[in-house]
């Protein structure tokens, strides 16, 4: 299905003539009727030959309300342009047409209205000035087509042209990534909230939740409708109205988007293909603040120039443009600036979630210009070089690519070995993506943070594997990939927890071995009751409990491991004969005290080896025949 937009000067017959195709008066408000004026977006629809519909939008035409025609014509697919016969080309109709230039309307029909009103030479000299008018701009060589909408004169050729040009319309996209730029909100009663707007790359059905952005509001569909004729599903070109369950009509405005959650995450900021109408009355200065409408979004923006200080009628240039709130917004979407009620310039999102940049960056202008014109390849990989590592989901929400062509074109990227792909042999939607050089800056980041954390702490085995994320500023699930990638390249090897260089090596100076001796033989010769004010430093301790040397059982008291060996061996024997033992026994059978025997015995429990039942112990029945 398709759209049709009107657009045109005031009082140039755009809703006679709608309604003179449809039969529906697209005037709704009372305020219109009483003034005989469009103030707000009209919506209709025509029955073509063969039974087919298409949408229509009627937009106002006074100056006063260019907001209003803006969010109409976001999302046309045929622009309907109307000049009287009697008045030919106004302001309005410039104005409009520049709009319709700004906004990549590739498809247009001129309708002449009031053609009953001039002679034939005056409707000669008509069109011959569309024609200059629409030349150099992307509705050149429009079909041109009087009529009046009185007598039905031109309506059946104004008919077959809108069926000519719609066949070799492109079909919108179904990217699985349905949106919504809402331009109603409402109320009625017994069915709640309905909202309306077109229904761009993607399918809704009842049943399904949907979500309300910028505001995040969750939702679900209890009904769909098009035309007044009820839908269980809604696809790609509808324009249909959108029932929804569990959020007020006055919590959704004119410019919010309807989407399924998960995909669409508002930006703060966007680089842009700027470029300036020629009739736009002032230049555009860097650091300005305007008017920016995209969709039936009307918001502030602070404007960047990232090239110069002003921008001339006519002229073009790369922007960002940055945002006080995040904006729902899509990479390629079309928009308009404009300024004190005039419109100045257009252009197209060529970057989303855009970072701050220096002016006349030549990397920067290098990377949006392959970003605007480049290949699929091209694309996808500067994409991933500002937001490495990235996934699947997040290429294709960046780029606006469908995610089979994104695939495909990944897998061949990886064959070329042009990236670092983490996760199944072939790339699907779990695949982890670098650039190589990406991949390479992880490799030194890792490998300079494990000889810094070696040299600083040289008896320790390694460090702890959340310390490198957290270094990273990773989520632990493409971690957890990155880290199997790095042990299968040699980069570390991972122990429980721990992350440590494969090629490093520990060794104690001789003065750490002779302390090391010292205290070893210090508790060998105390066995049972070994000193607990013990002098040590305590990266050593840790070493020598680590090599197996000592076995510290409670932050004090601290075995020499074969005396601990046999105080096990002992116990285990006790209690394979006799089943259970007491803090007592245990005192008595190493001589030794009772603060000694508990702290043995509590050990023994948290290593799972016996338990504690009142004020005796168990062996664990799992551990018995292993001992």
């Amino acid at each position: 299905m398709f759209v049709i937009g009107t657009a045109g000067h005031v009082d140039h017959g755009k809703s006679t003539l709608v309604k003179k195709l449809t039969g529906i008066d697209p005037d709704r408000l009372t305020e219109e009727k009483a003034r005989g004026m469009t103030i707000d977006l009209g919506f209709a629809w025509l029955s073509l030959p063969g039974g087919n519909e298409v949408s229509i939008i009627d937009v106002p035409g006074h100056e006063r309300f260019v907001n209003h025609m803006l969010a109409g014509v976001g999302m046309i697919d045929l622009a309907l342009l109307v000049i009287a016969a009697d008045e030919s080309v106004m302001p309005q109709t410039k104005e409009h047409l520049s709009i319709l230039n700004l906004l990549q309307i590739k498809r247009c029909l001129v309708a002449v209205t009031k053609s009953e009103l001039v002679d034939a030479d005056w409707l000669d000299l008509v069109q011959i000035e569309i024609d200059e008018l629409l030349s150099a701009t992307c509705l050149e060589n429009s079909p041109i087509i009087p009529i009046s909408s009185q007598t039905g004169d031109g309506i059946p050729q104004l008919i077959n042209n809108i069926i000519n040009e719609l066949k070799r319309a492109k079909p919108p996209n179904n990217f699985s990534r349905p949106r919504i730029a809402i331009d109603r909100s409402f109320t009625i009663a017994g069915f709640g909230t309905v909202v309306t707007g077109t229904l761009i790359e993607g399918k809704l059905q009842i049943g399904q939740e949907v979500e309300i952005l910028p505001k995040g509001y969750k939702s679900r569909i209890r009904g769909l409708q098009s035309h007044n004729r009820t839908l269980k599903h809604a696809y790609p070109g509808n324009r249909i109205a959108v029932n929804l369950t569990g959020v007020s009509h006055t919590e959704i405005e004119r410019g919010d988007v309807l989407t399924i959650p998960g995909w669409l995450q508002p930006t703060s900021a966007i680089d842009v293909k700027l470029k300036m109408i020629t009739e736009a009355p002032r230049p555009i200065k860097h650091n300005m603040f305007a008017t920016l409408h995209i969709g039936t979004r009307e918001t502030i923006t602070k404007i960047r120039l990232l090239e110069k200080e002003k921008v001339y009628p006519g002229e073009e240039t790369w922007a960002q443009f940055k945002f006080d709130l995040p904006q729902p917004l899509v990479k390629d979407d079309y928009f308009v600036v404009r300024s004190n009620n005039t419109t100045l310039a257009g252009g197209r999102i060529i970057d989303l979630n855009a970072r701050r940049h220096k002016k006349s960056h030549l990397p920067t202008l290098e990377r949006l210009s392959i970003m605007e014109h480049g290949s699929i390849e091209e694309q996808l990989l500067k994409t991933i070089e500002l937001s490495e590592p990235t996934n699947v989901k997040d290429l294709v929400n960046k780029t606006n690519l469908e995610k089979k062509e994104v695939l495909n074109e990944l897998n061949q990227m990886r064959q070329k070995k042009l990236g670092v792909f983490l996760g199944d042999k072939e790339v699907s939607s779990s695949s982890i993506i670098f650039t190589t050089i990406g991949w390479s800056s992880l490799k030194i980041k890792t490998e300079t943070f494990l000889t810094d954390f070696h040299k600083k702490f040289p008896l320790r085995k390694g460090a702890p594997k959340e310390e490198l994320r957290s270094r990273l500023n990773l989520n632990p699930e493409i971690f957890g990939l990155i880290i199997l990638k790095l042990h299968s390249e040699s980069i570390l090897v991972e122990h429980q927890g721990i992350l440590y260089d494969p090629k490093y090596i520990r060794k104690l100076s001789p003065v750490q071995a002779k302390i090391a001796k010292e205290y070893i033989d210090l508790l060998s010769i105390h066995t049972y009751s070994p000193p607990t004010d013990h002098d040590i430093d305590p990266e050593l301790l840790g070493f020598l409990v680590e090599k197996g040397k000592v076995v510290r059982v409670t932050e004090h008291i601290i075995f020499e491991s074969s005396v601990y060996s046999e105080m096990l061996d002992n116990i285990t024997k006790y209690l394979d004969i006799h089943n259970e033992i007491s803090v007592a026994t245990v005192r008595d059978m190493f001589g030794t005290s009772r603060k000694y025997a508990l702290a043995i015995m509590d050990y023994l429990d948290q290593m799972n080896i016996t338990r504690r039942i009142g004020d005796i112990r168990i062996l664990q029945p799992s551990k018995l025949q292993k001992l």
